[in-house]
């Protein structure tokens, strides 16, 4: 475009003196005053679309560079102007209002592909999220809350409800009654008895030594034993056949009595609390216990990770139904709408506040610090297609003033 302007402003020029050397024969005085004209609006626009930018031929004329020199000025003028048009904070409420963000929000996430697309970036922030924890700090700190509500937790309480809990309805005769069945079964179990004839065997041997010596000599001692466990076991499986049989067996009186009387204890005796207490702590300070504990985060990091990786996994199903379901939400209710637009507002509201000078000085300092010739330059390749033209417009409407004129003088003249 400047090749083009400066090639126009040259062919004026050579007009203007090829009509001068032909003088006024024919119709040369009109295309001298054409000409003419139009060289002077040619140099004219051109000094004008330069003095803007840079000091037309280098020299120190006044007025010109105007844009590098107005660079302060320019500066603080885009600050003003950012500040008060974007930023001021009615306009900017109630051009949020105008908009009505909450509908449109809940028009977009209407559609599969949105919902798609906002469950991905929320896990993909999930998953870097995680990548910046110091798990070490995480073990810590689940290993430090379990164990705290451990120790606040007052178990003597919670086994004396359990226990409470049991004796409601006869429960706790039911589980009597199991516990007796299994041991009756567990009787009649031949390595059961042979386990006992030997113990007693055993048991003899040790503490009468001579009295098994004598016996033997009548009878082998193991074959006794055999007979006294099979006897022992019958006469335990009666019992326990009584037992199950008599709800009023004086047995079950004194178990109910010893477990209402437990959990009595539960509640009043500070020795029994003690060693309740003492027992869970004892689980808190077991190492098995610690290392489940420290172990529960990469449980919990390795199945986030897996489910927040996988498009089909259960975690994103839900995630995506959610979001769903918050758009049914949103379109359905007005007083929801109403209220996350009231948010925006008064989040709107507060940041612009916020931002105003801020933002404003930030846009100042980086105007302020743009080099010259940069600016210049930037500026003249976003505009310099227009100034160019207004070098071709003058230089046209130069001629024509010119030809206008030439026109006038003949016209008085004659």
């Amino acid at each position: 475009m400047q090749y083009g302007a400066v090639t126009l402003a040259a062919i004026m020029l050579s007009g203007f003196a090829l009509s001068h050397a032909m003088g006024n024969q024919g119709g040369w005085a009109w295309v001298r005053a054409f000409c003419e004209a139009a060289t002077v609006g040619a140099l004219a626009d051109w000094f004008a679309v330069v003095a803007l930018f840079r000091r037309p031929m280098g020299l120190p004329i006044p007025h010109t560079a105007i844009i590098a020199r107005n660079k302060p000025r320019l500066a603080q003028s885009l600050a003003r102007f950012v500040r008060e048009h974007f930023l001021e904070t009615e306009q900017l409420v109630a051009r949020i209002r105008g908009l009505d963000p909450a509908a449109r929000l809940a028009r977009w996430l209407a559609q599969p592909q949105h919902a798609a697309q906002v469950s991905g970036v929320t896990r993909t922030w999930a998953r870097q999220a995680m990548g910046l924890l110091d798990e070490d700090a995480v073990r810590q700190a689940i290993g430090g809350f379990v164990a705290q509500r451990a120790r606040k937790w007052d178990a003597g309480s919670s086994a004396r409800d359990v226990l409470a809990l049991l004796t409601r309805e006869g429960r706790h005769q039911a589980l009597l009654d199991e516990a007796l069945l299994r041991l009756g079964t567990w009787l009649t179990e031949p390595q059961i008895k042979d386990r006992a004839s030997a113990v007693m065997v055993k048991f003899a041997r040790k503490e009468w030594p001579r009295l098994v010596s004598t016996v033997s000599l009548l009878k082998p001692v193991e074959g006794l034993s055999d007979s006294l466990a099979d006897r022992l076991a019958r006469a335990l499986i009666d019992e326990l056949h009584e037992i199950l049989t008599q709800p009023d067996h004086a047995l079950r009186r004194d178990y109910e009595a010893w477990l209402l009387s437990y959990i009595d204890r539960l509640a009043d005796d500070p020795d029994v609390n003690a060693q309740v207490q003492r027992i869970k702590q004892g689980l808190i300070d077991h190492p098995q216990a610690q290392a489940y504990v420290h172990g529960l985060w990469d449980d919990i990091r390795d199945s986030l990770s897996r489910n927040l990786e996988r498009d089909d996994s259960a975690l994103t199903r839900h995630l995506e139904q959610t979001i769903a379901g918050m758009a049914v939400r949103l379109g359905e209710d007005p007083a929801l709408r109403a209220a996350l637009n009231t948010h925006l507002e008064d989040a709107a509201r507060d940041l612009a506040d916020h931002l105003r000078d801020g933002v404003s000085a930030h846009i100042a300092q980086t105007v302020n610090e743009w080099d010259e010739r940069d600016l210049v330059d930037e500026l003249e390749l976003s505009i310099g297609r227009d100034l160019q033209f207004i070098r071709y417009n003058g230089t046209l409407v130069g001629g024509l003033i010119g030809v206008t004129l030439h026109a006038l003088v003949l016209a008085f003249s004659a």
